[in-house]
């Protein structure tokens, strides 16, 4: 059984999850993302929440595959690291990205074909919660667009000749704190 409770305007979603052992309540954080694809393959954003203005920062690198994709030319994953800007804390999750300049980007189950380090990272749970990641591409800057609004949002990136993409962002699973309580817990023992 799902419970739903959802704020007006890409507000804190709750849900709960009924399992065999206990049930447990996730909050889902629902905003809009701003992120520069540059022509490296590497991406730069932001992923803002309003009414609660929260902001993290959108970090991602590419992954070489050791193999032939057979996904399509327009597959390929990401090592996204998602940083609070509060605390200066980050953690990363492996994305699937799909589209060339207007992307897509949810979560991978599997990742046969990459380095093992990176099917571990995909297999990675941080902590007990798996951090779980979509994105859709809503408006695409590119040009003199793109450039006028990196020079405004992302001024270190101006001149690198990336496309914008604007759209709507769920993340879920994120947990500063637990990052938090892990590394006490490793200094008291």
């Amino acid at each position: 059984m799902a419970c739903f409770i959802a704020e007006e305007g890409g507000g804190e979603e709750l849900f709960e999850v009924e399992s065999s052992k206990s049930e447990k309540v996730e909050a889902v954080k629902e905003g809009v993302a701003s992120i520069a694809l540059l022509p490296s393959g590497s991406i730069s954003g932001h992923f803002i929440q309003l009414p609660h203005s929260i902001c993290y920062g959108l970090h991602g690198t590419e992954l070489a595959c050791e193999r032939e994709c057979s996904r399509g030319e327009d597959y390929r994953l990401i090592k996204l690291t998602i940083v609070d800007f509060n605390s200066g804390k980050e953690q990363a999750v492996v994305v699937e990205c799909k589209g060339h300049d207007a992307a897509r980007f949810h979560n991978v189950d599997q990742a046969h074909g990459w380095e093992k380090d990176i099917v571990g990272m995909v297999e990675e749970k941080h902590g007990k919660k798996k951090i779980h990641v979509s994105f859709e591409c809503e408006t695409l800057k590119a040009d003199k667009a793109a450039e006028d609004h990196i020079k405004q949002f992302m001024p270190k990136l101006a001149g690198l000749d990336a496309v914008v993409n604007i759209g709507r962002m769920s993340i879920s699973g994120l947990d500063f704190e637990a990052e938090d309580a892990g590394v006490k817990q490793t200094m008291i023992q």
